[in-house]
């Protein structure tokens, strides 16, 4: 409860008689408005009055709500937390609303796959709201699974450029733009040897992008395309990061496919920065983990990752756009 001083009662009400003041007083004490703080003690006029009260917060009446909570809701969602938390289910009692009116009417919608963003929509009318935090919170207050509305995330359509559709081939995947805009124009050239190795399709990787991409490789790529006895490699900045990208790609698909790091690529990165010598590489950037678990090192000759090891922990990098299409 709140406390008010007479004098702000007197202020609030606009009275100006000593009386007017004590007959309003007793008037909120009557009507329960207003209870007298006993310890600030009285203020010495007549008729007396303490020089401060409490005021009576009105009890709502949740009666309606603790119903609705009780005997309205399918049972999918479980109302325990908002029966104890009435403020937060009145703030989101529209959105349960839906959810609930969704789950009587169109329940049979849910045995069809669809986005995210789509299932969204069809249930609030609000196509990223189960991406905001605040759909997220009302899903877990409610006790429903995510994967429950059989939702599925969208990722980055895989980009990629096809010299040839004949099977086996090579399929390179690059982490950055440039390099794979230089080999796309080497193999339009006709140029399909890159780096002693012959090369049928490119795959750009847009960095940590390129594990959500792959994941539809399965579904969306061409059949040609995922021919079992295709070799993929791959090929990014010689640091940390670029390095935890390819191990983690291939860890994640180990099961589909083996992704191997395109070697010759590696070691002609290495060899031109050598000629330009270590103390002109770039900085790496701060703050990159170092903790890389050996995928990638099985594939090298001792000497050379003994190379690339040293340049990193000089806190240098080779990036990929070290190679030019003169070098492929």
């Amino acid at each position: 409860m709140k406390r008010i001083t007479i004098d702000e009662i007197e202020e609030k009400y606009r009275i100006e008689r000593y009386q007017d003041l004590y007959d309003k007083i007793v008037t909120l004490m009557e009507n329960n408005q207003l209870k007298p703080v006993y310890a600030a003690g009285k203020n010495g006029k007549k008729p007396t009055l303490y020089k401060e009260y409490w005021i009576v917060e009105e009890q709502e009446d949740n009666s309606q709500y603790i119903d609705e909570l009780s005997y309205f809701f399918v049972p999918d969602i479980e109302t325990t937390y908002y029966l104890k938390h009435i403020k937060q289910y009145k703030e989101d009692r529209t959105w349960l609303l839906l959810l609930n009116q969704y789950l009587k009417t169109n329940r049979n919608h849910l045995n069809i796959p669809k986005s995210m963003n789509e299932r969204s929509f069809e249930i609030w009318h609000r196509e990223k709201f189960l991406k905001e935090e605040q759909g997220k919170k009302i899903l877990k207050r409610c006790g429903i699974a995510l994967e429950s509305l059989n939702i599925y995330e969208t990722t980055e359509p895989l980009a990629y450029y096809t010299g040839t559709k004949q099977t086996p081939q090579n399929m390179l995947i690059l982490e950055n733009k440039d390099t794979f805009y230089s080999m796309r124009k080497s193999l339009m050239l006709g140029n399909n040897i890159i780096l002693g190795m012959e090369i049928g399709t490119l795959i750009y990787g847009a960095g940590k992008g390129i594990i959500r991409s792959f994941q539809d490789f399965s579904l969306c790529a061409e059949p040609y395309m995922r021919d079992k006895e295709n070799h993929i490699y791959y090929l990014g900045d010689m640091d940390y990061e670029g390095i935890k990208i390819y191990e983690s790609l291939a860890r994640v698909f180990e099961n589909e496919c083996m992704i191997e790091p395109f070697q010759n690529g590696y070691r002609k990165m290495l060899e031109k920065a050598k000629l330009i010598g270590e103390k002109e590489l770039p900085d790496m950037k701060a703050g990159q983990n170092t903790n890389i678990d050996g995928i990638f090192q099985k594939y090298f000759k001792e000497q050379d990752y003994l190379d690339m090891q040293h340049i990193l922990e000089q806190g240098k990098y080779i990036p990929q756009e070290i190679l030019s299409i003169e070098d492929l």
